[in-house]
């Protein structure tokens, strides 16, 4: 039978990641009735499944199957990051470390064998040279979107036939592939050149990373960059640049932004700056300066870049999974100031391509002696960036989100005149998931400034993921450009151009200067963030844990012990009486 317009959907997954995100808004926004259960077990599933009675199940990120009774008695739909016919846990794995040309993601309905279910949708995409993670955060997760709407509407007609996984049709390119093992992506620093070691600890980044070792200690490596000048004898470390080290193959360099010790003297370890990991250990190594104003087209580990182009100033800041460290704020402001002292009329702030920015650096901060007071660092670091931003009063400036933005970095850029987002960018403007945070970055100035008490309330009460286009629709950030993610910085680049030439360019600078002059008399900038810093102080060093608890599960990777409310609808109320 076809379904009706609108249905009842329950999105199983093992976390409420990019992906999953990106799913959760654009269903809802659809309206259909979305609710949420993590995959912790099987008892957990059945209970989900009984108490919200979902039309259709959607599993986009699982790494268990789902229950048997679960799949013969309801439609689920598993999202598999592969190409018709690819079966196994490692897709996408296989995909970076052979250097496939296209990759594609399969809508597929679960039965008894792992992905070889009946196909109701698919999209193939071209193979990008980067990591894991950015693959599945802009190619997958964009055909994951397209493939979820087609199987719904299919659904929907009901007139179409899923199409049965055949081996003998010559469109099914993939085949199975087994969990990819450390051994498979081991590199031979004596062999092995720059484009094979690339892509070996691509191929594992974010997890599980490269198994490897590093000063005689086991460590998993992440966030690999190119070095194009810099050589050495093949695997012996020969440069650091603030928290990154640089590794010479047999053909040039590597560097390696972050890393993970295998264990800890008290137990596993967790993601941190390469240099931050191995402190103790890096004073021989010579120090490469950043040049963050040097060759665009040199190939090396720069976290930072300026650059301009017709009276517009660009600065970029890469950083892994848009964690910002005090140590990366300062050098952040030291960019901006530089940028602020340039012959530039309109001055664009440019996140990285996976993330724009997701506020303080929770690992480095676990790893300090004292979190609280590196916590408290932090905060005042990307707070001083923030000032800074808006303190700019003899030009303009833009912040242009081409990925995901989260907590601290939402208001970051807000601090900007003008915000702009790529279609498809996911914005998570709240705090409180970490433990009930209050936040700074002048939010409390900024939020109710742009989209009114009301939003500004409903955003950071409800902890909800919200789209780039609601966020302009309730004036959030200005305006959504339509674009995918290599033609967001042009289309960028001429809205800036066109910002810096306008013939009332100068009168926008002087009502700008005007409106903060008069924002300024009415609540001066520092009581905002003196009230702000007063919560923060409670969560850092009060009485109250929970900001600790929730960074320490968050780091450490502790698995979910249940779905939270604002997620799961069929947890929180009644669930409405059905036909």
């Amino acid at each position: 039978m076809p379904l009706a317009p609108t249905v009842r959907l329950l999105l199983l997954t093992h976390a409420f990641n990019s992906l999953s995100q990106r799913l959760w808004v654009e269903l809802a926004e659809a309206g259909h009735t979305v609710s949420v259960e993590y995959d912790i077990n099987d008892a957990i599933t059945r209970e989900a499944v009984a108490r919200f009675r979902p039309d259709v199940i959607i599993a986009p990120f699982l790494k268990r199957a789902i229950p048997e009774d679960v799949w013969q008695n309801n439609r689920c739909l598993v999202i598999h990051p592969g190409i018709i016919g690819d079966r196994g846990p490692s897709a996408l794995d296989w995909a970076v470390l052979n250097n496939e040309p296209r990759w594609g993601v399969t809508c597929l309905q679960a039965n008894a064998e792992m992905d070889a279910g009946d196909i109701w949708a698919w999209q193939e995409f071209a193979m990008r040279a980067a990591a894991k993670g950015s693959l599945y955060r802009h190619e997958v997760t964009e055909a994951a979107a397209v493939v979820v709407h087609q199987a719904l509407e299919r659904i929907q007609s009901g007139s179409f036939r899923p199409r049965p996984l055949d081996y003998g049709d010559p469109q099914v390119r993939g085949r199975w592939r087994p969990w990819m093992t450390p051994r498979d992506r081991r590199i031979d620093w004596l062999s092995d050149p720059t484009e094979i070691a690339l892509r070996k600890i691509r191929s594992a980044d974010g997890q599980p990373g490269v198994l490897d070792e590093l000063f005689g200690e086991a460590a998993y490596l992440y966030d690999a960059w190119p070095e194009d000048r810099l050589g050495g004898v093949p695997g012996a470390l020969i440069a650091r640049r603030h928290g990154a080290l640089c590794r010479a193959t047999v053909d040039g360099a590597v560097w390696i932004g972050h890393v993970k010790k295998k264990r800890l003297q008290n137990g596993p370890g967790f993601k941190l700056p390469a240099a931050v990991a191995f402190a103790d250990r890096i004073a021989q190594l010579p120090a490469s300066a950043e040049e963050f104003t040097g060759d665009d087209q040199r190939e090396t580990f720069r976290e930072i870049a300026y650059r301009e182009h017709n009276r517009v100033g660009y600065l970029e800041f890469r950083f892994y999974n848009g964690a910002m460290s005090a140590d990366q704020c300062e050098r952040l402001l030291r960019a901006f100031e530089f940028a602020r002292s340039r012959p530039v009329r309109v001055i664009v702030l440019l996140g990285g391509p996976d993330f724009w920015s997701n506020g303080m650096h929770l690992n480095v901060i676990e790893a300090a002696d004292s979190p609280a007071d590196e916590s408290w660092r932090n905060i005042n670091a990307i707070d001083d960036v923030a000032r800074a931003i808006i303190t700019t009063e003899d030009r303009l400036t833009v912040a242009a989100l081409r990925g995901n933005a989260g907590a601290g970095g939402v208001f970051l850029a807000l601090a900007a005149d003008r915000v702009v987002a790529r279609e498809g960018v996911i914005l998570n403007p709240h705090y409180k998931n970490m433990g009930n945070l209050y936040g700074s970055e002048y939010w409390t100035y900024l939020l109710p400034k742009r989209a009114g008490v009301a939003h500004a309330e409903n955003l950071t009460e409800n902890r909800l993921p919200i789209s780039a286009r609601w966020a302009a629709d309730i004036g959030l950030i200005d305006q959504v450009i339509e674009s995918d993610a290599s033609s967001f910085i042009p289309a960028v680049e001429e809205l800036a151009e066109e910002i810096a030439n306008s013939h009332s360019y100068h009168e926008t600078v002087r009502e700008k200067r005007a409106r903060r002059k008069r924002d300024e008399f009415a609540q001066p900038l520092a009581s905002y963030r003196a009230a702000e810093l007063e919560q923060m102080r409670l969560n850092f060093y009060g009485f109250d844990p929970s900001y600790h608890v929730a960074r320490y599960n968050f780091v450490f990777r502790v698995p979910h012990s249940r779905t939270p409310l604002h997620l799961a609808v069929h947890r929180r109320k009644p669930t409405a009486a059905r036909n």
